[in-house]
């Protein structure tokens, strides 16, 4: 349809064929609709130009966070999961990470690392991840664990227990960070929570669970502001610690909370 044509149909009309149109259809429309003589047709047309340009960018990102993924498939591995831990760097609860395991197709509009959404975001895509993945898990070690073994081996401790608890036999870890020791065939992916797609939706599973968690703790051990911290450190958090002194879900072996006169 040319613009001389398009001149003489409703707006309305213009918006019903926007919607339904994809591919190929949509651009020749949007082409011919940005040289309407009409300002509010042209508008429009910039607006789904936009949308569609923005859309393609996301189709093309996600397929790219699938790389990884499809290279093991092609290597012969039949289930890969993905790992990521959470809360590494908090004083108090547990270090957590999540395990999911997805279909190489699969597309989850908005995944990416849990640090780069909001907390709404998150949940949102917690929710689809748990619809659509094959698989998803999430494991915990406890303060006195990390007091007990360390941080790093705590760390990794979190993503085999959740591993340990997926419903499906894995061939295959994708792991975040440069330390795929976890106990299967592994690949470690530095940035791997914004560039794999099952390691990002292991992180944002296991970011959601750990800070509803928190929020529970902080019910249960008031005075630490645990529920809006999550357990990391801010200048409230550290005074409550002097003042209190470190509660039972705190990690000893952490500063402010390993200072001796807290301790004893």
């Amino acid at each position: 349809m040319s613009a001389t044509e398009s001149a003489f149909e409703p707006i309305d009309s213009i918006r019903v064929r926007l919607r339904s149109a994809s591919g190929e259809e949509i651009r020749g429309l949007v082409s011919s609709l940005e040289g309407d003589p009409r300002a509010g047709v042209r508008a429009l047309a910039r607006v789904v130009r936009r949308r569609w340009v923005r859309d393609e960018s996301e189709t093309a990102r996600l397929a790219a966070m699938m790389r990884h993924q499809t290279a093991l498939h092609a290597a012969g591995f039949v289930v890969v999961a993905g790992t990521d831990e959470v809360g590494r760097g908090a004083l108090a609860g547990p270090v957590s990470a999540g395990a999911v395991v997805l279909d190489a197709t699969c597309r989850i509009e908005g995944l990416n690392d849990s640090k780069k959404l909001t907390p709404q975001r998150r949940e949102r895509i917690a929710q689809e991840v748990r619809r659509v993945a094959l698989a998803v898990a999430v494991g915990h070690v406890q303060p006195t664990e990390i007091d007990s073994m360390g941080i790093g081996p705590a760390s990794r401790l979190a993503m085999t227990r959740a591993l340990r608890a997926l419903a499906v036999a894995v061939d295959h870890v994708l792991v975040d960070g440069n330390d795929g020791r976890v106990g299967w065939p592994s690949t470690s992916v530095v940035k791997g929570d914004a560039l794999v797609a099952c390691i990002a939706a292991a992180s944002v599973v296991a970011k959601v669970e750990r800070d509803a968690l928190m929020v529970i703790l902080g019910a249960e051990h008031p005075g630490f502001g645990l529920e809006a911290n999550k357990g990391y450190f801010t200048e409230a958090h550290k005074d409550a610690i002097l003042r209190l002194g470190p509660s039972p879900v705190h990690r000893r072996s952490f500063a402010p909370c390993n200072q001796q006169e807290l301790l004893f």
